[in-house]
């Protein structure tokens, strides 16, 4: 069952410390699975990493086995266990839904995991996870409303109010990654095909992969996401011209999330989150397209790197609670 986010920046201060107040979070991303330890106070003490086995459910859940139970086998306790999916439960169904890690969808991914690691398990959305982290303790800190998205394999958000992550009736708030990129030029229309059924997402326009196919449209030559993110942090002419192109089309897509919760910080993760130049050019790009005639917003760097997801995830339990 999913558990409701909650009070984030009250959980740990007001519950009753465990022995140990040790958990652990699990972060399934597109390449990699990330497993941490977090003390009482939200430090990671542990942690292990191992590739995402791609299109494998059963090596999926099998994977999160043997990593909770390496982490485990290292302190000599057993632990609260969260999770962060690229997607989330129904809660018609109880089924994965929305991942773009495809293979999770319509499976009892809970259940499935509960079963192997015989206790219960707490659930969310990856970029919720990510948003929790950030807005407890990181870039978030301290701000009322905060957008937490993840530029990575795909694209996607986690909203926090008021120390409140908002998961909404649906289980999909924050999931701007698919909407339709917002005024599209005519080069623009119809689209490009995603993975949900529909075109035009803008998860298809800011992902790491489009990221990557954009440069190689430019330049006919393949290089990943990172090493196009040091070549435009260098000032690099192709890579500039695609981080414009880029840049223009994130600020639109925040434009639309400006003009619907006008949050007061939005808190950049994932692996385009290292390009410098996002946060020097994005707040003027989002004004250009937001209904305001002046724009009062942040746009900041992460503080907690790659780590913000599995911190999130194991946030999921206070410190004080038990499996």
């Amino acid at each position: 069952m999913v558990r409701s986010l909650g009070l984030i920046a009250g959980q740990t201060a007001g519950s009753k410390t465990a022995k140990n107040g040790m958990r652990i979070g699990v972060d399934i991303g597109g390449t990699k699975v990330e497993a941490a330890i977090l003390d009482e106070r939200n430090q990671i003490i542990r942690r292990e990493r191992r590739p995402t086995p791609r299109g494998d459910y059963g090596a999926t859940v099998d994977l999160i086995g043997a990593l909770v139970d390496d982490l485990e086998q290292d302190i000599g306790w057993r632990l609260p266990v969260g999770l962060g999916i690229p997607g989330c439960l129904s809660r018609a169904t109880g089924l994965v839904k929305n991942a773009n890690s495809t293979w999770l969808i319509g499976h009892p991914f809970d259940r499935d995991v509960e079963a192997r690691l015989d206790r219960q398990v707490r659930v969310a959305n990856d970029a919720d996870c990510f948003a929790i982290s950030e807005a407890l303790d990181g870039a978030g800190q301290g701000a009322a409303a905060v957008f937490g998205i993840i530029l990575g394999t795909g694209v996607g958000a986690g909203l926090v109010i008021d120390g409140n992550g908002r998961q909404g009736q649906n289980g999909i708030a924050g999931e701007w990654g698919h909407n339709p990129l917002p005024w599209p030029s005519a080069e623009e229309i119809p689209g490009r095909p995603c993975y949900c059924g529909r075109t035009g997402c803008l998860e298809t326009w800011l992902s790491g992969p489009a990221f990557e196919a954009d440069y190689e449209r430019e330049t006919g030559t393949a290089r990943d996401p990172i090493e196009i993110a040091s070549l435009v942090n260098d000032g690099e002419a192709s890579a500039l011209a695609v981080f414009d192109r880029y840049v223009d089309r994130l600020a639109r897509g925040l434009a639309t999330v400006v003009n619907l919760i006008d949050p007061d910080r939005i808190v950049i993760g994932g692996g385009l989150s290292n390009i410098d130049r996002l946060y020097g050019e994005l707040p003027a790009r989002i004004a250009r397209y937001a209904f305001t005639d002046t724009l009062s917003l942040e746009v900041v760097k992460n503080v907690h790197g790659d780590s913000s997801g599995v911190r999130g995830a194991a946030m999921l339990w206070a410190a004080g609670d038990r499996p």
